[in-house]
């Protein structure tokens, strides 16, 4: 637990005479913040998507995080907390001007660190954006990347997810069928993991399907 282990450093630094027992726990207590700092901006982000109001705390949540994992060289940490900042602006705000770039700085952190998961979120995060000003091909390659990404993580219900945004695509595309079949798959693992609410997602997206 990391309390005992400030403690133990604590005194090794001050019994023992460990000059370099204070300066370790500094660091190990900055990474221990920069992480809880990530998981509460995600937990204030995740009630905006369950319909709450904005959080004035979210962004600098992450922002201290990102901050934290820089200072530490940790670019795997960095990354992530960059994405989450990048989210916030693109969903809470809607400006794109900070968002695109700060996915662009987290894809590049989670490629060279084999962060998949982060990466996986970057590209979803690409393709809504992509998809939204219409370059429907950039976001159909953006969005099966991410889903490729998820099945090789284990992560069925992100899958879905990204095929709600994908069946959106064919339908514009004119791709019927392909919809339709994006559809079972996308419901069938949903239901698999338990994903209620992207299960309604999927259904949403399959009543714009032309019979």
């Amino acid at each position: 637990m990391w309390i005992e282990r400030a403690q133990e450093l604590y005194e090794r630094g001050i019994y023992a005479g460990d000059d370099a027992a204070l300066a370790t726990s500094g660091r190990e207590l900055d990474a221990v913040e920069a992480a809880l700092y990530l998981a509460r901006g995600r937990v204030l982000h995740g009630r905006v998507l369950q319909g709450d109001e904005a959080d004035p705390r979210e962004l600098p949540l992450f922002q201290r995080a990102t901050t934290l994992f820089r200072a530490l060289g940790d670019r795997r940490g960095e990354g992530e907390a960059a994405f989450w900042e990048g989210c916030f602006h693109q969903v809470v705000e809607g400006d794109l001007d900070r968002a695109v770039p700060l996915f662009e700085r987290a894809g590049e952190l989670a490629a060279e660190t084999g962060d998949l998961a982060t990466l996986a979120e970057v590209l979803r995060h690409q393709g809504i954006v992509a998809h939204r000003a219409g370059r429907l091909d950039e976001a159909r390659e953006r969005l099966t990347e991410s889903s490729r990404l998820r099945r090789e993580l284990g992560h069925p219900a992100g899958v879905a997810s990204n095929q709600v945004g994908l069946i959106r695509i064919a339908v514009a595309q004119g791709r019927h069928a392909e919809a339709l079949a994006l559809a079972d798959e996308a419901r069938a693992l949903a239901e698999s993991c338990g994903a209620g609410r992207i299960a309604a997602h999927v259904e949403e997206a399959r009543a714009i399907i032309p019979a």
